[in-house]
């Protein structure tokens, strides 16, 4: 697929594109339940305030009124979800709840198989393709009670923080139509920000999961490899791509996560700690911990705009008590580790598909599998010896600070109709990735780190700020994370799409 073909599929919107979505952020109060929590929903679900049948109608109700405009939601199954809302009501008729997540309104990422629900990847070439049996998150999460209604759009197999495919065309950012929503994660930020869904599951390898929630206004967390357990297929040794929660706030985001993490059998890198510390009270003092505070990551490009916007929050962090430091850790080597290994896991997975079906499959993932497969094993050692060397640079790197906090993105959410970043301050970009360095930096050293919102800029765009925690520190993350959203209340605002 040529950029030229790319922006045409980009620029195929749902529905002719409505002047009053292009509103100033909102932050009124709301009755309408799709506006609450997921705590909240849950608490009103379980107290018997509302039933999982007339929760669930509202949601529908907000997404046919709000979806064809933003195109979030590519597979809805109210049917399904109607059915596993009348179990949850008869449930709690009986005084039983299915769950956690008892009632509560879900979508999956169309890169998670649901079974007997369509799941395309984004491709044409699964356009059809309804899977037998869920993923293991998607398997945690339906155990866990919750109401199905539908799937998200993504980008053709994940590849890119731009979610547009030719099966679905592009999803488009609530706050601006105009604007891309990021990706590969995208319907589903889009779908949590419009309040279409409680809760949302998603994956991330070069910062899918924070990428979105950044550009959307939501919280995004990229978990520690194993925290979410995936089935053992391809390279199932593999820490670059994780499966992780999004939501509305940190709360939401740390009760969702106390659901989907905890150890299987079926994982060979399964964290063996349970997912129920998660539930727990997120307050803290932060009194004395010692945060690091962005610099320029060695020189990476950033936006002036989304610079101001993180810089700005420095003193947040000083009034929760912190001692703030300018400090970062040496990413010598990240960027050539990662894009290695991502080729590598690239020719592993697709190799096959791109034989058989070169016609069907966008570029930039066919450019992937053919940078993997001229990998020799020099590139691979040279790309693990620097992997190693990260990781270890950086728990030296935290054994004096708590906390690295930096810009989840370089760029603001940009032109739905450009398929990727061509150049930041006058920078060009070398590959469609080089523009989220400052999430696939973090990616590579296999640290939690979670994007939570901090600001917008004077277009009306929003910035997310990252804050990554040590070896496996996910708790301890979302503390801070839960203190700073507290402290600014930016995640409040919500897109007046509805409104």
């Amino acid at each position: 697929m040529t950029r030229r073909e790319a922006a045409k599929v980009i620029g195929a919107a749902a529905v002719p594109l409505p002047a009053a979505s292009q509103r100033t952020p909102t932050q009124s109060a709301s009755s309408d339940p799709c506006d609450f929590s997921a705590l909240e929903q849950s608490r009103l679900l379980h107290s018997k305030k509302i039933s999982a049948r007339e929760l669930l109608d509202a949601h529908l109700k907000r997404i046919d009124h709000v979806n064809p405009r933003v195109n979030a939601i590519v597979t809805l199954v109210p049917e399904i979800a109607r059915e596993q809302a009348s179990r949850a009501d008869d449930a709690m008729a009986a005084g039983k709840s299915l769950g956690a997540l008892h009632g509560l309104p879900v979508a999956h990422k169309d890169l998670n198989d649901t079974r007997g629900i369509r799941t395309t990847y984004g491709s044409r070439i699964y356009k059809d393709n309804v899977p037998s049996a869920d993923s293991l998150v998607v398997e945690r999460i339906r155990n866990a009670g919750a109401v199905t209604l539908g799937k998200t759009n993504t980008p053709e197999f994940g590849a890119g923080s731009q979610t547009f495919n030719e099966v679905f065309g592009a999803t488009h950012n609530p706050y601006d139509l105009s604007k891309t929503c990021g990706g590969s994660s995208g319907g589903c930020a889009v779908a949590l920000a419009s309040g279409m869904i409680a809760l949302g599951e998603g994956s991330d390898m070069g910062g899918s999961l924070r990428n979105p929630a950044a550009f959307c206004n939501v919280v995004g967390m990229r978990t520690a490899p194993g925290r979410v357990p995936k089935h053992a297929t391809g390279l199932a040794w593999s820490t670059l791509s994780v499966d992780g929660p999004m939501a509305r706030t940190v709360a939401d985001l740390a009760f969702f996560l106390s659901v989907i993490a905890g150890p299987d059998a079926r994982s060979p890198i399964a964290i063996a700690e349970p997912g129920a510390k998660f539930a727990a009270p997120l307050q803290r003092d932060f009194k004395g911990v010692r945060v690091a505070f962005w610099k320029d990551l060695g020189g990476v490009p950033f936006d002036p705009r989304v610079r101001d916007v993180v810089n700005a929050q420095r003193k947040t962090f000083e009034q929760l008590g912190c001692i703030v430091k300018e400090a970062e850790p040496d990413f010598s080597g990240a960027d050539d580790a990662f894009k290695t290994l991502r080729g590598w896991s690239y020719a592993a997975s697709y190799t096959n598909l791109v034989k058989l079906h070169r016609d069907l499959v966008k570029d930039t993932v066919i450019w992937e599998v053919e940078r993997g497969l001229r990998l020799t094993a020099a590139d691979l050692s040279r790309a693990e010896t620097q992997h190693t060397a990260l990781f270890n640079r950086l728990r030296v790197f935290f054994e004096k600070y708590a906390y690295f906090v930096l810009p989840t993105t370089q760029v603001p959410p940009f032109d739905i109709n450009e398929p990727y970043v061509k150049s930041i301050n006058g920078q060009s970009m070398e590959t469609y990735i080089d523009w989220m360095k400052s999430c696939y930096y973090i990616s590579i050293t296999g640290l939690p780190a979670i994007s939570v919102p901090a600001g917008f800029t004077s277009e009306n765009l929003a910035v997310g700020l990252q804050i990554v925690g040590p070896h496996q520190s996910e708790w301890s993350v979302l503390q801070l994370a839960h203190a700073f959203e507290q402290a600014t209340s930016v995640g409040k605002k919500r897109p007046a799409l509805h409104g």
